[in-house]
C-alpha cells in the first residue's frame, strides 16, 4: 500500500512537530452511530502534562547532577588554595645609600629575599603538581566515559566474525 501526500498530516503539539496519518473525516450527512466517539481531551491534556511533567524531571536531575559536579570541583579548587597559600609578592627593599651598605647586612637582606621567593617557587610547584593529579583524574574519568560509549558499538555481532565472512554475508542478502 503506497501512502500518499495527502494521507499525511503536521501535527504541532506543544512545540513537538511530527507528521501523522490523518484521520478519517465522516460525512456529516452519515449517521454518526457507527462512527468513532471523538477522543477524550481530557485524557490527552492529562498524558500531555504527564509527559511534561517526565520530561522536565529529567532535565531537574541532570542539571543538578551537573551543579554537583561544579560544586565538587570548586570545592577541590579552594582546598588546594587553602593548602598552599601565596605569599604576597615581595616588596621591593629600600636602598640605602651606599656609605651605610655593609656587607654584612646586605647579605642578611638578599638571603631574606632568596628565602621568600624560595617559598613562592615551592608554594608553585604544589599547585601545579595538584593540578597536574587534577588533570591526570579528569583524563582517567574521559577515558572510561569513553570506552562506556565505545563499548556498545565494538561489542556489536558484526564484528565477531571475519571479513570474509561478514562480506560473504553481506552480498548473500
Amino acid at each position: 500500500m503506497e501512502l500518499h501526500d495527502e494521507e499525511w498530516e503536521l501535527v504541532n503539539d506543544d512545540g513537538f512537530v511530527y507528521r501523522r496519518l490523518k484521520r478519517l473525516r465522516l460525512d456529516p450527512t452519515v449517521s454518526t452511530s457507527s462512527a468513532t466517539p471523538p477522543p477524550d481531551t481530557a485524557a490527552e491534556e492529562r498524558n500531555r502534562k504527564e509527559r511534561k511533567k517526565s520530561i522536565l524531571l529529567k532535565l531537574k536531575a541532570r542539571y543538578q547532577q551537573e551543579i554537583q559536579q561544579w560544586e565538587h570541583l570548586s570545592n577541590t579548587l579552594k582546598a588546594l588554595q587553602d593548602r598552599t597559600p601565596t605569599q604576597p609578592p615581595p616588596t621591593a627593599l629600600p636602598h640605602p645609600p651606599v656609605s651605610q651598605l655593609v656587607d654584612h647586612s646586605m647579605n642578611c637582606s638578599y638571603h631574606e629575599l632568596a628565602e621568600t621567593l624560595l617559598i613562592q617557587v615551592e608554594a608553585q610547584e604544589a599547585s601545579i603538581n595538584e593540578f597536574s593529579t587534577l588533570c591526570d583524574v579528569a583524563e582517567v574519568l574521559c577515558s572510561a566515559h569513553e570506552q562506556l560509549l565505545k563499548q556498545p558499538f565494538v561489542s556489536l555481532p558484526i564484528w565477531e566474525s571475519s571479513p570474509r565472512k561478514l562480506i560473504t554475508s553481506l552480498c548473500n542478502k
